[in-house]
C-alpha cells in the first residue's frame, strides 16, 4: 500500500517540477518583410524587391502616457525578413514595428504610411499563436524608374470599373 501512495505521489510531482524547470521562452515572435518601392506608388508592386541590412526596430509605448517600456532591434535577411522576439507579454502597451535605415543608397527614404505597422503584443487578444506578423514596411526611391508609368497603368481605374 506504501508502494502505491509513494507512486502516485511521485507521478503528481514529477510533472509539476518538470514543468517548473523549463525555461521560459519569449511569448512572442514578431516577423516583417521590408521592400523597396522603385515606383513611388506607395504600395508593393511587381517591382517591388525585398531589401537585406534593413534597420528595423520595435517599440512599446505606454497607452497613456506614450513613453517607451520596451524596445528591440533586428535586421532583414537575403529575403527581406525579419524577426523580434518580444520578452514578456505587452498586455495594454501600443507596440509598433519601425524603419531605421536603409543601407541601400538607391532606396532609402522610408515611404510615408509604410514606414510603420502597429501589432498586437498580448496574450489576451484571442489569438493561438505567439507569433505576430506586422505588415510589410517600405522605402521608396526619389524618382520612379523609367517602366513604372506603364507598370502604373495597370491599377489605374476608368470611370466604367468606379
Amino acid at each position: 500500500m506504501a508502494k502505491i501512495v509513494s507512486v502516485i505521489a511521485l507521478l503528481c510531482v514529477l510533472p509539476a517540477i518538470a514543468f517548473a524547470a523549463r525555461p521560459e521562452k519569449s511569448p512572442f515572435c514578431v516577423r516583417g518583410r521590408v521592400y523597396c518601392d522603385p515606383c513611388k506608388a506607395g504600395f508593393e508592386t511587381p517591382a517591388s524587391t525585398y531589401l537585406q541590412d534593413v534597420k528595423v526596430k520595435l517599440e512599446c509605448r505606454h497607452r497613456h502616457t506614450q513613453e517607451v517600456l520596451y524596445k528591440a532591434e533586428a535586421t532583414t535577411d537575403a529575403s527581406g525578413s525579419y524577426k523580434i522576439f518580444v520578452a514578456n507579454d505587452q498586455k495594454d502597451n501600443v507596440c509598433d514595428t519601425m524603419l531605421v535605415s536603409s543601407p541601400h543608397a538607391n532606396c532609402k527614404l522610408a515611404d510615408p504610411g509604410r514606414d510603420r505597422s502597429r501589432v498586437s503584443l498580448t496574450s489576451n487578444s484571442g489569438e493561438v499563436s505567439n507569433e505576430r506578423f506586422a505588415n510589410n514596411l517600405g522605402f521608396t526611391v526619389e524618382e520612379p524608374m523609367s517602366f513604372c508609368s506603364q507598370l502604373m497603368q495597370q491599377y489605374e481605374l476608368t470611370e466604367d470599373e468606379v
